[in-house]
């Protein structure tokens, strides 16, 4: 097939997320909402990809011009030349090719293809604005296109309906004009041994929060950098998850194990602290149904840390949103309340 082929080290393409650059000629992307953006003209794009397989059906996001569309992967970890699109216009066109989805698969990027004599030009600077998350599946977008089922428990589903461009993580940052590093993964609880991620091992977020690679069912597990990425504002959005295979938080608030995960809680918050030591800290929940006593615990522990930047934020419909994943109407509306108490705090809070 004839055409020019981008590597993905050339120097117009940006990256963004926790992306492993290890290799600069196979970037691996891990989590959900990292993307890679450029510019490139005449009227036809493809992506070369091998995909690494774990579980659902696992799709690619991208947006050229404006207009986005998705992709199935094959299931093997054989490269694939896919053509995202052709007889686009005769000019200039911008693309954001993005992970959909969490760990359910890796994908690594082998490249694009573009027409003969095309031109490749950098896309516009990414926002200086950072934000980091650290949540679940409805951080992660996970069937959030199943708009037909808006305050309703889940359709089936084998991946299709999962998309991390309208997460009201990804939404919140677009609202603030920020780049987000969204660490999100379905089923994910704060403990190991709880939760729903990777049965029957069960890991928790303090297993994966300071991981690159973070599936073992997807290759070695390796340590993130922190100095690759200082976000000014992170949003901690874990305790929906906990209370499988126990709601010992509900049974038993002040019961050892209630107590125990309240202490494992503020270990990790400050944690964060010391790496991040100047950024805005939120410890939230979301709308998607659970106890209050999750809430009413971080709310506890966040007093206890009597840190003036680490703060505490309900929704107007936390816990009792719905039985279901976030809908895209749910994660605007989430993303709104957000993003404008974070607005709140006032434009300093974005200074280096």
């Amino acid at each position: 097939m004839p055409g020019e082929v981008i590597l993905p080290n050339a120097k117009e393409l940006q990256y963004c997320g926790r992306v492993d650059l290890t290799n600069t000629l196979e970037p691996v992307f891990i989590y959900a909402s990292s993307f890679v953006t450029f510019r490139f003209t005449k009227t036809s794009i493809r992506v070369i990809i091998s995909n690494m397989h774990y579980y659902y059906d696992n799709y690619i996001g991208y947006i050229i011009d404006g207009k986005q569309g998705s992709i199935k992967l094959s299931q093997g970890q054989e490269k694939e030349c896919i053509l995202l699109e052709e007889n686009l216009e005769d000019k200039e066109h911008e693309i954001i090719l993005f992970k959909r989805m969490d760990a359910c698969h890796y994908f690594t990027l082998n490249g694009f293809v573009i027409d003969e004599g095309a031109v490749v030009k950098t896309a516009p600077s990414l926002p200086t604005r950072r934000i980091e998350v650290y949540g679940d599946s409805v951080s992660a977008g996970e069937v959030s296109e199943a708009i037909e089922y808006i305050g309703k428990v889940d359709p089936e589903h084998n991946g299709e309906y999962s998309n991390s461009w309208y997460s009201y993580a990804w939404i919140t940052a677009r609202k603030l004009d920020a780049q987000i590093h969204d660490i999100a993964q379905g089923g994910i609880s704060l403990m190991d041994g709880t939760g729903w991620f990777d049965a029957p091992h069960y890991y928790g977020m303090e297993h994966t929060w300071d991981k690159l690679r973070y599936q073992p069912e997807l290759g070695p597990v390796t340590p993130w950098d922190f100095t690759k990425y200082v976000p000014h504002v992170v949003i901690v959005a874990i305790g929906q998850n906990d209370s499988n295979p126990e709601d010992f938080m509900k049974d038993d608030y002040h019961g050892e194990k209630a107590d125990w995960w309240r202490r494992r809680y503020a270990e990790w918050i400050k944690l964060i602290r010391k790496t991040y030591p100047n950024a805005l800290i939120i410890l939230s929940t979301t709308i998607l149904n659970h106890h209050a006593n999750w809430d009413r615990a971080i709310e506890e522990v966040c007093k206890e840390l009597g840190d003036k930047n680490i703060v505490h934020f309900l929704y107007k419909k936390n816990g009792i949103g719905t039985p279901g994943h976030i809908r895209i109407p749910e994660a605007e509306e989430m993303a709104e309340e957000l993003s404008t108490f974070i607005q709140s705090f006032g434009d300093a809070l974005w200074n280096d």
